[in-house]
């Protein structure tokens, strides 16, 4: 099982000071080169701050940020599942999960990056700052990532369940047997429609619901199984797609 989760634009301080960023010790190693060539650009353009802010569609108060990518060979450095956060991360509450979630988390949950491409939940990464449309000097992000990650992608034999936005998609096709999760609520006239912004609390609970169940599902039939079990509304949709269906208060609150 494979649990394909977008990153956020914010991400927590701090970490382990000692080692920095190795890029040896992040999983999938296929993904090395272009790792490299993104922090290449990302160093390059960071010799000019007001670029990088411009680049990267940041305000004058978001320059942080700016440092953050100047600095990412040398920052201190955590699990990714740590390090993002926003309102799915915060709905996941990875550093709160049971022990044998947190295991279960780092066998099976990858986190999409716009820089890093793809990582493992326990992949050590310093904080920085890139999203799907950023423009690094002469890198086209959809074009640097798209065929590498859908390659990686490919290789993985079992249930692929793609919780990523559709810009995260783009940068990085899943194959045909996977499944998207698409998050669902129903209206004041009882039919479901997708969520925009709030689906990602749904996506961070479902996550964490999951985890703790502490079963790694095989596929698609068991994962429905499980769900039904433990009253979890998860259903088949359009074709290629799962639908989790929140109640409209929860989405609300969100």
């Amino acid at each position: 099982m494979l649990v394909l989760l977008p990153p956020s634009e914010t991400k927590r301080s701090g970490g382990r000071e000692v080692g920095g960023l190795d890029l040896a010790a992040l999983g999938y190693p296929g993904l090395a080169g272009q790792r490299s060539v993104a922090l290449a650009a990302t160093a390059a353009l960071a010799l000019d701050p007001e670029a990088m802010r411009v680049a990267l569609g940041l305000s004058v108060k978001q320059l942080f940020e700016v440092e953050r990518n100047a600095a990412i060979a040398r920052s201190p450095v955590m699990a990714a599942l740590d390090r993002y956060t926003g309102v799915l991360y915060d709905a996941l509450d990875a550093v709160s999960l049971s022990p044998d979630a947190r295991v279960l988390a780092a066998g099976t949950v990858v986190i999409h990056s716009a820089l890093f491409g793809l990582l493992r939940a326990d992949d050590p990464i310093p904080a920085y700052r890139m999203s799907h449309d950023s423009r690094l000097p002469g890198l086209r992000l959809k074009a640097h990532w798209s065929d590498a990650v859908a390659s990686q992608l490919a290789d993985h034999p079992g249930l692929i369940l793609d919780l990523r936005s559709e810009a995260y998609v783009a940068l990085g096709p899943v194959p045909a047997a996977a499944y998207f999760l698409r998050v669902v609520s129903p209206g004041p006239d009882g039919v479901k429609r997708a969520l925009n912004h709030f689906n990602k609390k749904g996506k961070g609970i479902f996550v964490r619901t999951l985890l703790e169940a502490g079963i790694e599902h095989p596929d698609v039939e068991s994962l429905l199984a499980w769900a039904e079990s433990a009253g979890v509304r998860l259903a088949p949709g359009a074709e290629g797609e799962l639908e989790l269906t929140v109640d409209p208060i929860v989405a609300a609150k969100a």
